[in-house]
C-alpha cells in the first residue's frame, strides 16, 4: 500500500491538470503556430512557464485504484498487476480468466 500522502499528492496534481488544461492548451497553440510573432511567442512562453509545475499532465502518475501502487499499472483495469491477479483469481473481473495449459 502506497503512502497516503503520495496518493493525495497525485490527486492534487490531477485536479491542477484539469484546472489549467484550457489555459495550457491555448498557450501551446500559440507556440505551435508558425505565424506567431516573436513577441507573442515569448509572451506565451513566459506565461506557460509561470503556470504551476504540477499542472503539467506529464507529472501525473497512474496509480492502482485499490492500493495506490505506482508501478505495474494496467490501464484497461485501473489496478496494479498484483491486484489484477487477485481479482481475476476470485472471478471479480468478467471475461478474464487465469491462464492454464
Amino acid at each position: 500500500m502506497a503512502k497516503i500522502s503520495v496518493v493525495k499528492r497525485n490527486e492534487k496534481r490531477r485536479a491542477l491538470v484539469a484546472k489549467f488544461a484550457a489555459r495550457r492548451d491555448a498557450l501551446k497553440k500559440i507556440l505551435k503556430n508558425p505565424k506567431t510573432t516573436d513577441e507573442d511567442f515569448f509572451k506565451a512562453s513566459r506565461k506557460l512557464a509561470e503556470l504551476p509545475r504540477d499542472s503539467s499532465p506529464v507529472r501525473v502518475r497512474n496509480r492502482c485504484a485499490i492500493t495506490g501502487r505506482g508501478r505495474a499499472y494496467h490501464r484497461k483495469f485501473g489496478v496494479s498487476r498484483i491486484q489484477l491477479r487477485e481479482l481475476v483469481s476470485f472471478g471479480k473481473i468478467p471475461g478474464v480468466t487465469k491462464a492454464s495449459w
